[in-house]
């Protein structure tokens, strides 16, 4: 079964860059190549495993990438003479172009998201009196909750899982004729939620080590958080993600 699927969530290579410095904990003026190239190589495999519809860019960031790790791994002369910025034989860091570039983006964003919060603080802004608004309190509770977590967060969750389903990969192989919708194992994760009556790890409800139930699963959960029908938390940096049902949701 052949699945094509594009999931307009990502922001584009520069936001997953960024994540990752973040997640690792990076000095952006001093990044390791190797270590960023490598996490890097590795989200975008775990999008090919998917068979996500990756855009262009991801790729050319991943060749900027491996071009600038293999500059970094180029031998250095002992007595390397000194030359001003100005002068014909001066040689820049590799990753100055790249730094740059991730700088910039990192201004833009901050500067979205502050559009973004003073839009949101507008929009709460009303010039007829005031009025009970009582009955729209259960409304508001259920609305969009401010997540802890992202989808690149989910996507290197589910990279653990296919390397954890690699190292302990059956000497045989399950052949499945029954095909499975988002929907119905979206109805499934919630029967799931809603009979323990609390919250299940995120690797947990990948039951089946089957390429067809990992994929579905996966896509099931992540129209669940669009839908705000589940609360996912994650406690700390590397901790496991944690799914949750919402109340109320049928």
């Amino acid at each position: 079964m052949s699945y094509n699927i594009k999931i307009d969530a990502f922001e584009g290579p520069m936001d997953l860059l960024l994540h990752l410095i973040n997640r690792l904990e990076i000095d952006i003026y001093d990044i390791p190549m190797a270590e960023i190239t490598d996490q890097y190589l590795g989200y975008i495999h775990t999008m090919q495993h998917l068979e996500l519809d990756i855009a262009s860019e991801y790729l050319v960031m991943a060749a900027t990438l491996l071009a600038i790790k293999s500059k970094m791994l180029l031998p250095k002369h002992e007595e390397e003479p000194i030359f001003d910025d100005e002068d014909e034989g001066f040689e820049a860091d590799p990753r100055d172009e790249l730094v740059e570039k991730l700088l910039e983006y990192k201004k833009y964003k901050q500067a979205a998201l502050e559009f973004k919060t003073l839009e949101e603080e507008r929009s709460l802004m009303f010039t007829r009196p005031p009025s009970d608004l009582s009955q729209y309190a259960k409304d508001a509770l259920s609305g969009p909750q401010d997540l802890n977590i992202s989808l690149y967060d989910m996507l290197g969750a589910l990279q653990k899982l296919l390397r954890r389903q690699k190292l302990q990969k059956p000497i045989y192989t399950k052949v499945t004729k029954q095909e499975l919708s988002i929907d119905k194992r979206m109805a499934e994760i919630l029967s799931e939620l809603r009979t323990i009556k609390g919250s299940k790890r995120f690797y947990d409800l990948f039951s089946e080590p089957v390429k067809e139930h990992i994929v579905i699963t996966f896509l099931a959960l992540l129209e669940l958080m669009k839908q705000n029908d589940i609360v996912v938390k994650q406690d700390d940096n590397f901790s496991d993600i944690v799914i949750t049902a919402k109340e109320g949701v049928e």
